[in-house]
């Protein structure tokens, strides 16, 4: 029965009819018929970046401080913060692939979205009253966990509300309002920690408060999308009549295209490159003196620099060729590597970090804007959640392989490691930008 009806679907998508649209895209009836706007950035963006504003302040405000918490209150190896980081971040990737195909089954983004934000409020208290290495393991799992369930939803949601040449844009603005939180927190983090003497479970506490708001802010005021504003323009599989509900079924990512899974390759590869900002934290920390107290420095300068890169890149992704320019934010994170294995200052280092937060920026912002074109507008969830789930895989090995190196090593050389990585991303992607083009000139 289950393969009957995968065939009736396949059948479905292939007999869907299709009309070119202005820009000379093959795209369906039904949606060839839409009115198309392309003017201003919908409200529901910017209420959800101001959501992760709030959320950011509060997440900094707490996980700046985790990683030297554990080094030197609770005792922990680097390699026990290397391994515990990368096992949060698998977990949290995952939940944001499954929370993907739940909300392309179910169509209830929002629903799903309150779901994780609980479990990420009630981290916070956890948090708080940690004083042990398991306690601060599950508030972080917990945290992790309600981000990852949260995410993908958050983000198709504004692939399905933003206009067609709005996209890259939209998560733009979104990612930069996120990043000015983060700022904030780094920020509202040192001044928590003169004022309570350098008391981290009462400032792990204060960081409940902002957390709270945002999950008020998403339970009053944001909407769930009733329509899609635009469509996939370049997706390479037919999208089925919206009068066909999606299964939940991991059957449908064979519709999510050839120069998708490639992009997920080099993504992979990338991610590979990127280990955690503890890392950076304990760089300074250890290796430039720099006191627990001003710490979240360390995370308002890459902040810093993800907010400068946000929402140009995702300006500039509406008007170029957003490959060619994936390739540029990926050369911010050699430029970094190589500053910061070379800094002997703690203002080169801070340089080094800069251009950490700008490959950030100006790299994920541009990776969902290509994904939210590529893929059927039926999938978004999906596609955004295989996307974060090899970040998952990536992000575990990438944190663990700095643990170790900086364990048998010394700190510094995991911008080695990073560094070798990154350019390993980039070959890929040159070679995925001459293998998509051959595949088109095959198609057509």
């Amino acid at each position: 029965m289950d393969g009957q009806q995968s065939t009736s679907q396949m059948s479905s998508r292939k007999k869907t009819p299709v009309n070119i649209n202005e820009d000379g895209v093959s795209m369906p009836t039904h949606v060839t018929g839409r009115q198309e706007r392309d003017g201003k950035i919908p409200i529901t963006v910017w209420q959800i970046g101001i959501m992760m504003f709030l959320m950011n302040i509060s997440f900094i405000m707490a996980y700046s401080f985790s990683g030297l918490y554990l080094r030197h209150i609770l005792g922990a190896s680097v390699v026990g913060i290397g391994v515990l980081e990368g096992l949060c971040e698998t977990l949290s990737h995952l939940m944001k692939l499954i929370s993907g195909m739940l909300s392309d089954f179910l169509k209830k983004r929002k629903t799903i979205m309150l779901l994780g934000y609980i479990f990420s409020v009630i981290s916070r208290p956890i948090l708080a009253i940690s004083d042990s290495f398991f306690l601060v393991f599950s508030a972080r799992i917990l945290e992790r966990f309600g981000n990852g369930v949260q995410a993908s939803p958050r983000d198709a949601i504004i692939a399905d509300v933003a206009p067609r040449k709005k996209i890259g844009s939209s998560y733009g603005l979104k990612r930069s309002l996120a990043y000015i939180g983060s700022l904030i927190g780094g920020v509202f983090g040192i001044i928590a920690m003169k004022v309570t003497n350098n008391d981290y479970r009462t400032v792990f506490a204060m960081a409940s408060i902002p957390a709270i708001a945002a999950f008020l802010l998403l339970i009053f005021f944001i909407k769930e999308p009733k329509r899609f504003d635009h469509p996939a323009i370049t997706s390479e599989a037919p999208m089925p009549s919206p009068k066909i509900k999606q299964r939940f079924s991991f059957a449908s990512l064979k519709y999510l295209g050839f120069s998708f899974w490639l992009l997920m390759l080099v993504n992979l590869i990338f991610m590979m490159a990127r280990m955690n900002e503890t890392f950076l934290i304990l760089r300074m920390n250890e290796g430039f003196h720099v006191k627990p107290l001003l710490a979240p420095v360390v995370m308002i300068v890459f902040n810093l620099g993800t907010t400068l890169s946000s929402y140009p890149s995702g300006l500039l992704g509406d008007k170029v060729d957003r490959v060619k320019l994936l390739a540029l934010g990926m050369s911010f994170l050699i430029i970094a590597d190589i500053v910061m294995y070379f800094a002997v200052s703690q203002i080169a280092m801070y340089i080094g970090v800069l251009f950490w937060g700008i490959q950030l920026g100006s790299t994920q912002n541009v990776f969902v804007s290509i994904i939210a074109e590529k893929v059927p507008e039926d999938l978004r969830g999906t596609g955004l959640g295989v996307y974060w789930l090899i970040n998952a895989f990536a992000a575990f090995c990438a944190d663990t392989l700095a643990g170790i190196v900086a364990q048998h090593f010394a700190l510094n050389y995991i911008f080695v490691s990073s560094g070798i990585m990154g350019l390993f991303a980039i070959i890929a992607l040159f070679v995925m930008m001459h293998m998509t083009s051959s595949f088109r000139s095959k198609v057509a």
